[in-house]
């Protein structure tokens, strides 16, 4: 076994071990209803192996900075170009034993992996940085799968709740408050992504960086009753009733354009062995 390799499976024995410890209590909570499917367990890895993935983070000006109305982040897209731990710790979630035994949680059929990281890798937040609501892309990059899960592994130590970046899940629509996940130092979040799954990050107020390692799954068969498509569509806070116009308007549009247009009109984002 090389050392890449030995490295990604002491990775996903491990998170094999934690699921498996947790099995029953996270499939009762991932079938709750009347809210966006999801569920969480904390301490997945050996402390130290999680220090040291977060410690392999880029400083934000090697990272590709997001930045507009909708969102402000860094992002890792072409993994060769940074520390190997990241890389595997990112495909250690593509084990197809990890995949199967979450497919076994979440009761998900036909679940995949996406090797091409379409929308995932890692991303950096510092003070400033947000994810206004949204709905995730509807599928990979070649239109041909449902996206149904998103996978969300928060890395920074002794990152507090008060300092902002959370994961916010708007279950019953903008207009009730939303349900706050704390992007806890070693907790991993699985939630559904469909057509109705709106969450956010709220923005950071702390000047720290929030790491966090992201993976999507794929299927065959929507997370739903029936077929749908979207782009990632994004929304305004309830407060921000202008930004809101805009941005559905945004939706609209890029909707539209991916009708015509199978790729849109920007590049696909998404790692390029």
């Amino acid at each position: 076994m090389s050392h890449k390799n030995s490295i990604r499976n002491h990775y996903v024995e491990q998170i094999l071990t934690r699921l498996e410890q947790c099995k029953s209590a996270l499939t009762d909570d991932f079938a709750i209803k009347e809210r966006i499917n999801s569920c969480y367990i904390d301490n997945l890895l050996n402390e130290d192996d999680v220090i040291e993935i977060y410690n392999a983070f880029p400083d934000k000006e090697n990272l590709l900075q997001l930045k507009d109305i909708r969102e402000h982040k860094y992002v890792g897209i072409q993994l060769n170009k940074y520390n190997p731990i990241l890389e595997e710790i990112i495909y250690a979630f593509q084990d197809a034993r990890v995949v199967n035994l979450i497919a076994e949680i979440t009761g998900f059929e036909k679940l995949t992996p996406d090797e091409y990281l379409y929308a995932a890798g890692f991303s950096l937040m510092e003070y400033g940085c947000f994810l206004n609501p949204h709905l995730d892309n509807s599928h990979d990059k070649d239109i041909k799968n449902y996206r149904v899960l998103n996978l969300l592994y928060y890395v920074t130590p002794d990152w507090q709740e008060d300092y902002g970046g959370n994961l916010e899940l708007w279950d019953q629509g903008l207009k009730q408050p939303c349900r706050t996940i704390h992007s806890k130092f070693n907790r991993l979040v699985i939630m559904v992504t469909n057509r109705t799954s709106l969450h956010s990050v709220s923005p950071i107020n702390h000047h720290g960086r929030r790491c966090c390692v992201s993976n999507y799954y794929f299927s065959p068969k929507p997370a739903a009753t029936e077929k749908y498509y979207h782009v990632t569509s994004f929304r305004g806070r309830p407060e921000q009733q202008l930004r809101d116009m805009v941005l559905r308007g945004d939706a609209s549009l890029r909707n539209l354009v991916r009708k015509v247009f199978k790729h849109g009109i920007k590049k696909p984002h998404f790692y390029k062995k």
